[in-house]
């Protein structure tokens, strides 16, 4: 793995910790009416499609099961078309999505990088 692709995939897994912090004991309405921890996630799902995209070729194909094209997908629609970002999609990402992908990338990052 190129060493550019350790510190991204370091990136997304600690992106992907973070969103998953900035909703812990909230519920979908609480989320729904908080601005600040609807940008919060926003951010850290942008960061992680951005590294995600970084990511080289070989490195993904290592890895398939990990949706590349759906985490840049995602990004690009938080950056692009930020005015029609789908609080509920967001919440269902940010609960089944992202703890999914924190499991695949936990192996593939040492532990004193983390």
């Amino acid at each position: 793995m190129r060493r550019e692709d350790a510190a991204y995939l370091l990136d997304m897994l600690l992106h992907a910790r973070d969103a998953r912090e900035f909703v812990a004991g909230l519920t979908f309405q609480d989320f729904d009416c908080s601005l600040l921890h609807q940008r919060a996630v926003m951010k850290s799902v942008e960061t992680i499609g951005e590294a995600a995209s970084r990511v080289g070729a070989d490195t993904k194909r290592a890895h398939p099961k990990i949706p590349w094209s759906e985490i840049v997908g995602m990004r690009n629609r938080i950056v692009h078309a930020y005015f029609d970002v789908r609080l509920d999609v967001l919440w269902r990402v940010v609960q089944d999505e992202v703890p999914v992908l924190i499991t695949q990338l936990e192996p593939l990052i040492p532990p004193e990088a983390e």
